[in-house]
């Protein structure tokens, strides 16, 4: 085979057609477009989800209700049946004669029970505690809990810490005293309320009662003798 020999497939390559050069041409007059329409004339784009006025199906299917939680925790879950069925597989590590398994993320990692340790850990109460477990976790529910409990076993919760911690070989610095709270204003007292709240004048011992004034005394004339005047 020589170099000019060489040919493309059969139908790799097809010529471009002609459109509006004669009927002759096969795609002449109307060019393929039919006669008459919306599609034969110049500028016609219909968008995909037209149906010919009635109303589309994006419209017609209803809104997605609800809203995304960007609180939301996503946890690793694993059922208690399903660890209690892997430790009597022998899939988590024995401990000694007579203590419960040590369950922990990284115990469920290895025996194939959850797939990452990117994520915190749920432990469900589906399926039951066969043997005493000592399992340790991020969150439980109830029924976990009590039949983990109920088989002879214990649960140990992680807390995240709310505040940050000081790092190695370094003292945590002295909290400040919190500042006073401010006083809070007194509202305008009303005049009864102030005469209420006023203290009680004291009291002064009532002075004597003046002397009383001399009585006239009678003479022998029988008239009665004119008080004497009170000295100056």
């Amino acid at each position: 085979m020589k170099l000019h020999d060489l040919r493309p497939a059969a139908g790799a390559h097809t010529k471009k057609t002609r459109v509006g050069r004669g009927i002759a041409a096969g795609k002449g007059k109307t060019a393929g477009r039919g006669t008459k329409g919306q599609k034969s004339r110049a500028g016609s784009s219909i968008p995909p989800w037209f149906e010919g006025g009635q109303t589309p199906l994006h419209i017609r299917i209803p809104k997605l209700r609800g809203f995304r939680n960007i609180n939301r925790i996503e946890y690793e879950v694993v059922n208690v049946g399903r660890i209690s069925a892997a430790a009597d597989a022998g899939r988590l590590p024995e401990g000694e004669k007579g203590a419960p398994i040590a369950v922990t993320q990284e115990l469920l990692r290895v025996a194939g029970l959850v797939r990452s340790l990117d994520k915190p850990l749920k432990i469900l109460g589906g399926g039951e505690a066969t043997r005493p477990l000592f399992v340790v976790a991020d969150a439980f529910t109830r029924t976990a809990r009590e039949k983990i409990e109920g088989a002879g076993g214990s649960v140990q919760l992680l807390e995240i810490p709310a505040t940050p911690l000081a790092a190695l070989g370094v003292e945590p610095a002295a909290t400040e005293a919190p500042a006073a709270a401010p006083r809070a204003t007194k509202a305008k007292a009303s005049p009864a309320s102030v005469a209420a709240e006023a203290p009680a004048a004291p009291v002064t011992p009532a002075e004597p009662a003046a002397a009383e004034a001399p009585t006239a005394q009678p003479t022998a004339g029988g008239e009665a003798a004119p008080a004497p005047a009170d000295e100056a």
